[in-house]
């Protein structure tokens, strides 16, 4: 019998609880060993005490430094941040997965098969933001501060250079904007081509790419990259660009790892305008659930989850709404339970 894993469950806010009891089925179907501590956050946290990160939330992260996160919403007013922010800093998940592989063929792009791995705690994303009154105007100017370092610049380009020879990625792209933003990206750049010479020379092929030319030749000819590493502000645009070209961000799974917990999450947000409807897709959060697979070692059953949903999608034809199928939320998962068990 295989040892249970302890995880955290959080269902999230909209859409959330519903994709993920999709993912729990089927994650039960492929006898996925998960003891799931199940609990709240977002506009769900604030509701329930008063937080959207509620102390036994972050608790149960800091037990079990496992967790699948349903989408959050984020209070508006009140001087609430993002949760997701918060989650990210608080267990200092520093590298942001967000891999990007065609599902359905024939579209206006087909095969692709990306990975853009984000630095996710510093650059313009640490806020430090302030106004400066002038005469009776108080957000006169507004100013922000962005903060890269040569540590986390090192720690991020060291996990994506790994993770390039691990998963037999033949070319790593770093995307930067060293050229204008000399100090705040250059340090990024330099500290890439630095360990690329002195550790990974010769073991794939190391290219850089001004920001504004990647997003330009990720529309024209998106098959000249295999991986994309960058700072945070651009990471976050860049990977949803990337969604773009594989169905938008239905399909897109994230993965937040640190050196003591990983989160794992689909890339889109909660969709309250159809929570509770029963068609949410709930592709981009069982993708996510096969990142968190193969976290914990269990690689043979993430292939399985991702065959099944290939199967499901393409053999079975069967689809939700906003990929041009007729399917429900609850239907899909159904097929896709079917296709699981039948490979048992």
């Amino acid at each position: 019998m295989t040892t249970p894993i302890p995880a955290t469950l959080i269902p999230g806010d909209g859409i959330g609880p519903e994709i993920v009891d999709a993912t729990l089925a089927a994650l039960d179907a492929l006898g996925a060993p998960f003891a799931w501590d199940r609990q709240i956050a977002g506009l769900g946290g604030v509701q329930a005490a008063g937080d959207p990160l509620p102390q036994a939330t972050l608790d149960s992260i800091r037990r079990t430094r496992l967790a699948l996160k349903g989408p959050l919403e984020t209070p508006s007013g009140g001087g609430y941040r993002s949760s997701n922010v918060r989650l990210r800093e608080e267990f200092q998940l520093y590298a942001n997965l967000r891999p990007a592989r065609t599902l359905i063929p024939g579209g206006r792009f087909d095969k692709i098969d990306l990975l853009v791995v984000r630095e996710n705690l510093e650059g313009l994303y640490i806020g430090h933001e302030h106004y400066v009154q002038i005469d009776d105007d108080p957000h006169a100017v507004a100013m922000a501060t962005g903060i890269n370092t040569r540590a986390g610049s090192r720690r991020i380009l060291e996990y994506a250079f790994d993770t390039a020879i691990a998963t037999g990625r033949k070319k790593v792209t770093l995307v930067h904007k060293a050229n204008i933003m000399k100090a705040l990206t250059g340090i990024f750049l330099e500290t890439g081509e630095r360990l690329y010479a002195e550790r990974y020379q010769g073991k794939f092929q190391l290219e850089t790419v001004i920001v504004d030319a990647c997003a330009m030749k990720l529309v024209l000819n998106p098959w000249q990259f295999d991986m994309l590493v960058t700072t945070n502000l651009f990471g976050d645009i860049l990977s949803d660009l990337v969604a773009g070209l594989v169905g938008g961000l239905g399909m897109a799974p994230g993965a937040n790892i640190g050196k003591d917990a990983a989160i794992f999450e689909a890339v889109h947000g909660s969709a309250p305008d159809i929570a509770g409807k029963g068609i949410a897709n709930p592709v981009a959060i069982m993708l996510a659930a096969a990142l968190m697979l193969e976290h914990v070692q269990l690689p043979d059953l993430a292939r399985r989850l991702r065959e099944a949903i290939d199967a499901t999608l393409n053999i079975d034809q069967v689809r939700t709404g906003d990929l041009g199928g007729k399917a429900g939320t609850a239907q899909f998962t159904q097929a896709l339970v079917a296709r699981i068990k039948a490979t048992a």
